[in-house]
């Protein structure tokens, strides 16, 4: 990605373009010059400040303090009241946005205030040029990190995948100007959410794309492609190549396609520290298997089974495009897992990389297969620090902890402290469930373990624990949070790209931790 940056001696303007024109038509300008001929005027208000700009006329400061007083608008955090045809100002519409007490929002907070200020111009006629205030904020560097974080909200809740459509609507498209006392420093802080922006735009196709078209190879070569593009290392392992290395558990979930197994390996060298490992669950359709989904509600959206794995794509590729000085390498099975003469039958014994066999009691609990090879290769071929691993695994998660929470195991402190901090600071939020004490849930009397067994979400977390061996390691069920029915927070609807921004920022806090 090339950012392109301006700063005039007459305007003082930082020009930042589009994360990418394939997903935005909307350009953030961060600047300290008024832009007289902007239709929409922002103004960004902290809790107790008066909401008005020192050089407006007296009468429109009047008409826009009265029209805050009539609304009862004090500047608390995420307050917005519209004023329209402001007397005496060029602009159409004014917005008065609470920021909160210093305008001291958290990181997560002004995201979900840029998304919801996107959806507001979204659905209103006649925004094209945006003026956005935050001179407001007394404090210089909160008013740029605060603009720089409202402005990837915003980024984020406008990305849309039209490829299907005929006709596609048109994508939200608007000049923003930002006023900040700071513009290089907002420029800075806004250039690492666009890389961050753009691998969250990647997972969201990886996992929108239905399982007709994006099959391992698709996957793989999708992934690819964006990795090269940002200087990452890429390897990609063919099914003859999976089925040489001795995976046969994540050869086994794809033996009944035409499809068959790959193996996705993208490494990101920012440091010369011991690695950091993800792991993603590429599982490009799901159904079922022999234990097949009957349900059309569920088997509708098994596209998204892969969220994982596109998860750990975009963070590679965001934590690449930022140039963060950490070595992390992200290890994506892709699989299909279909029925035919050829597919594993409930029963059958697969031997895993390590020399594991596994009994399939379910071939819908096909996931964890996937990623135990997955699992196998990182800790064999790099030697990690450290194993991440995520999926959208288990229904019983979502039984327990719904859809905002991602459920978290791991036996490591600092793990747990750095992935929950993680979540806070993304909003990507995560609750821990326990790995023990229970009986061996997946035992079994055929092989060395099964791949099913009870409490649901522990035995998925038991069985890919056994993989990560002494490695320390996490595992990240994030079934039910990967797709949005309708547009919601920082996403439109459909897929959400979550997990991307979630694993970014951990791999950069468990990096800065001492070893």
């Amino acid at each position: 990605m090339k950012f392109i940056r301006a700063i005039s001696a007459l305007l003082a303007l930082a020009l930042v373009a589009p994360v990418s024109a394939n997903y935005l038509n909307t350009k953030h300008v961060f600047g300290d010059v008024h832009q007289r001929n902007s239709d929409t005027l922002i103004v960004l208000v902290p809790e107790g400040v008066e909401p008005v700009v020192a050089r407006w006329p007296s009468n429109a400061q009047n008409h826009i303090k009265g029209a805050a007083s009539v609304a009862e608008f004090t500047g608390k955090a995420k307050q917005v009241v519209e004023v329209l045809a402001p007397v005496n100002l060029a602009n159409s519409r004014v917005w008065l946005v609470g920021v909160g007490e210093g305008g001291a929002m958290s990181r997560a907070d002004a995201e979900l205030l840029g998304a919801t200020l996107a959806a507001k111009m979204a659905g209103s006629k006649g925004i094209e040029r945006v003026q956005i205030e935050a001179r407001l904020v007394a404090d210089v560097a909160t008013s740029s990190t605060l603009a720089a974080a409202i402005a990837h909200g915003m980024d984020l809740r406008n990305y849309r995948f039209d490829r299907y459509k005929s006709t596609p609507e048109a994508r939200p498209s608007q000049s923003i100007y930002w006023q900040v006392a700071d513009p290089d420093a907002a420029t800075s802080a806004y250039q690492q959410t666009t890389a961050i922006a753009e691998g969250v735009f990647v997972a969201r196709d990886i996992t929108n794309l239905p399982g007709g078209d994006g099959y391992p190879k698709a996957i793989a070569d999708m992934a690819a492609a964006a990795g090269k593009a940002a200087g990452v290392k890429v390897t990609v392992l063919n099914p003859e190549q999976v089925k040489a290395a001795g995976m046969g558990s994540l050869y086994g979930v794809s033996q009944g396609s035409q499809h068959k197994a790959h193996l996705l390996v993208m490494h990101y060298e920012g440091s010369n520290d011991q690695p950091i490992a993800l792991v993603g669950k590429g599982n490009t359709f799901d159904t079922g298997g022999y234990n097949l989904k009957t349900s059309g509600g569920s088997i509708l959206r098994m596209q998204t089974d892969k969220a994982g794995g596109a998860a750990v794509v975009g963070a590679v590729l965001a934590l690449a495009r930022q140039q963060a000085e950490v070595n992390v390498v992200g290890v994506v099975p892709l699989s299909h897992n279909l029925i035919s003469g050829e597919a594993i039958l409930p029963g059958d014994v697969l031997k895993a990389g390590d020399g594991t066999t596994i009994e399939v009691a379910s071939t819908d609990a096909e996931g964890r297969l996937i990623l135990a090879d997955g699992i196998w290769y990182a800790r064999d071929k790099f030697k990690p620090r450290a194993i991440a691993d995520i999926a959208t695994l288990t229904g019983s998660k979502v039984g327990a902890l719904g859809s905002e929470y991602s459920a978290v195991f791991t036996a490591h402190d600092d793990i747990l402290a750095t992935i929950t901090a993680a979540g806070k600071a993304t909003g990507e939020i995560v609750w821990q469930l326990p790995l023990g004490p229970y009986n061996n849930p997946i035992r079994s009397h055929l092989a060395d373990i099964k791949n099913t067994g009870s409490p649901g979400a522990q035995a998925g977390a038991l069985f890919l624990q056994h993989f990560a061996k002494d490695t320390p390691w996490v595992h990240i069920d994030m079934a039910g949070s990967a797709f949005s029915e309708s547009a919601s927070g920082l996403a439109p609807a459909g897929a959400n790209g979550y997990g991307v921004r979630l694993l970014t920022e951990w791999v950069k806090l468990y990096s800065a931790t001492a070893e």
